[in-house]
């Protein structure tokens, strides 16, 4: 970070926040707040004397609250800018003044108790978010006794008993009586792997955490006795199993089983752990003087703002999702926009760096070409048939559509940088002014004619995702599953671009079946149209059942890229649902669309890309 700080070409912003992002990839406008320290940073000598006379005491959040702080002090050592900060919360001499001592003791007038904030406004080309994560709070998992016993603490807090700058000088002692304990025991994946509480995912650096904590005890005190309560042991990154292997050696105990309790002797204060081992099969109970929680890695509780204004997609274990797990594994799906770090998933700190490296790569190779390449598959407004309804902006997930002004006649215009080529906007206009470059309703159409102009009853017409339902179909094809080859895939870049006449259309065409198949909630691509497409869908169960036609026959299902087991499986059960429908059913389903509903082909649409199907 002081390299950071010195460097003349890296403008450093601490104690601020992004409180607005808008524009996009090359042309980003990010609004932020710099939070005032009460101090001037740059007069500022860290000289101490407002500290030694600062009387307010609190307790210290980076020693983990171990030892404490005065309420103007620097949060941690080397930090960047080498300046105090005043906690305001905390200080006594705020409006009116009723201390004002560590003004007094300054002698070069550096404190304002009346400084502000300050707003800067950047314009830059790209962003790599690096907002990192948080440890678990074990508070909820009472059964370590985390909240009932001093000598049960975390992985963290052991961090800071052992560092040479922490409370102790690194000399490890146990939080009630100061000594250095005999015996310790490390519980694993407390908060991690677990779906009633904590998160079900591993947390990556815990086991190596541990088993790097156990070598670090073994060497500065020979004589204590650690032992390691796991699962499963994980060591699965270069020369991770040898340091497993070398600390097992040192004389490291470790025991399968989580402890079912914790109790705690009242005179003495140490600790008693009740676990089954399951690789003996035997109930032991083990007296130690400290307990060590290795705890998991979480998101951020206020990462969901910055999602928004990034227009970010999460995954299903609150994380940011990239733009594809193999081919870019540190983009965004909205263009211009980076990862790197615990910000994307738990990782430690030398896969933070290369993810680190490659987003700074990826930066770069987008900045040195001065212009930006983009798919030629973006929405196109047709002015003339647009009724400034706005709906279009309502759903795009990217925002790429601006907003329009009919009294001032500006019609809605899109961002082709922006656009991501989701569809979801051409499906929810209601007058029809917006089509897809190379996925026009046209296409669509000829698609859903040539699938049932021959055998129609046979055919079961699906609509899929090209990033996960499609893709899914091609790993149920090369991992060899066997599933219906009467199938008929139309492909579209999201299932939000399904618009419900395409469905209607496939109906009137006496198809038996349709199913809309696009990505999970939690892995969408495209932010969030994927909730469009099943606002969509169950709008035209409804409609389908107002006519008398069965909803049944309208299938939608969520199926990833990795899940070629499940097409196969939803396959062969829409098979069985198609074997159901009779003939009587699809000429009443057609006869109905035919004279009783408008289902017309989009005849602006079709007049534009005519020559599609010429």
């Amino acid at each position: 970070m002081m390299d950071v700080g010195r460097h003349p070409r890296i403008k450093l912003l601490t104690n601020s926040e992004v409180e607005n992002v808008t524009g996009f990839v090359g042309n980003f406008q990010v609004s932020v707040r710099k939070k005032t320290r009460y101090i001037d940073e740059d007069a500022c000598t860290a000289c101490s004397e407002c500290e030694v006379v600062c009387p307010v005491v609190v307790p210290d959040e980076y020693q983990e609250g171990f030892s404490s702080r005065k309420a103007i002090y620097i949060p941690f050592p080397q930090a960047v800018p080498s300046s105090y900060v005043l906690d305001m919360d905390n200080c006594l001499g705020t409006n009116p003044i009723a201390c004002g001592k560590c003004a007094d003791a300054c002698d070069k007038d550096c404190i304002d108790y009346d400084m502000e904030d300050e707003h800067f406004d950047l314009e830059v080309g790209t962003i790599t978010l690096a907002t990192g994560m948080q440890p678990y709070d074990p508070t909820e998992m009472d059964e370590y006794g985390y909240t009932r016993f001093e000598n049960v603490i975390t992985s963290m807090e052991f961090e800071r008993l052992i560092c040479a700058g922490g409370p102790v000088e690194g000399h490890f002692v146990r939080p009630t009586d100061r000594k250095t304990p005999k015996s310790v025991a490390f519980i694993q994946c407390v908060g991690s792997r677990s779906v009633n509480r904590g998160v079900p995912y591993c947390s990556n650096i815990c086991c190596m955490n541990t088993v790097k904590d156990t070598l670090l005890l073994q060497d500065h005190y020979p004589d204590l006795q650690s032992k390691v309560f796991y699962m499963d042991i994980r060591s699965f990154g270069k020369g991770f199993e040898d340091l497993y292997r070398r600390s097992k050696e040192v004389g490291v105990q470790y025991i399968r089983g989580l402890p079912g309790n914790i109790e705690e002797d009242p005179v003495t204060q140490n600790l008693y752990l009740t676990a089954e081992n399951t690789l003996t099969g035997k109930v032991t109970t083990h007296e130690v003087d400290m307990v060590v929680l290795a705890v998991g890695l979480v998101p951020r509780q206020d990462s969901e703002l910055i999602r928004q204004m990034l227009t970010l997609s999460p995954t299903s274990d609150g994380f940011v999702m990239e733009a594809h797990p193999k081919l870019k594994p540190v983009d965004a799906p909205t263009r211009g926009v980076y990862f790197a770090g615990c910000v994307e998933a738990p990782k430690d700190i030398k896969d933070s760096v290369t993810q680190a490296s490659a987003a700074v790569a990826r930066a770069n190779i987008l900045l040195n070409a001065g212009e930006v390449k983009i798919e030629a598959i973006t929405s196109v407004i047709h002015e003339e048939e647009c009724n400034y309804c706005g709906r279009c902006v309502r759903v795009c997930p990217f925002h790429a559509i601006t907003p329009a002004n009919k009294k001032a006649g500006l019609y809605p215009k899109v961002v082709e940088a922006a656009c991501s080529g989701c569809g979801t906007c051409a499906a929810e206009c209601t007058t029809d002014c917006i089509s897809m470059r190379h996925f026009e309703d046209a296409q669509y159409y000829a698609q859903v004619d040539a699938i049932l102009a021959e055998d129609p009853m046979e055919k079961i017409v699906a609509f899929a995702c090209n990033w996960c339902s499609y893709a899914g179909g091609d790993n149920a094809g090369t991992s060899r599953l066997q599933y219906p080859h009467n199938v008929r895939l139309v492909r579209t870049m999201c299932s939000g671009r399904v618009d419900e006449d395409f469905i209607m259309h496939a109906f009137r065409k006496g198809a038996p079946l349709v199913l809309v198949s696009g990505c999970h909630f939690s892995d969408c691509h495209y932010i969030d149209a994927v909730t469009w497409t099943q606002q969509r869908i169950e709008k035209t169960w409804d409609k389908l059942e107002k006519m008398g036609i069965r909803p049944e026959r309208l299938q939608l299902e969520w199926i990833s890229a990795a899940e070629g087991q499940k097409f196969a499986r939803v396959m062969r059960e829409l098979e069985e649902l198609r074997r159901r429908v009779t003939k009587e059913e699809v000429d009443n389903t057609m006869r109905i669309l035919s004279n009783g509903f408008k289902t017309a082909t989009k005849k602006a649409a079709t007049k534009r890309v005519a020559a599609v199907i010429s």
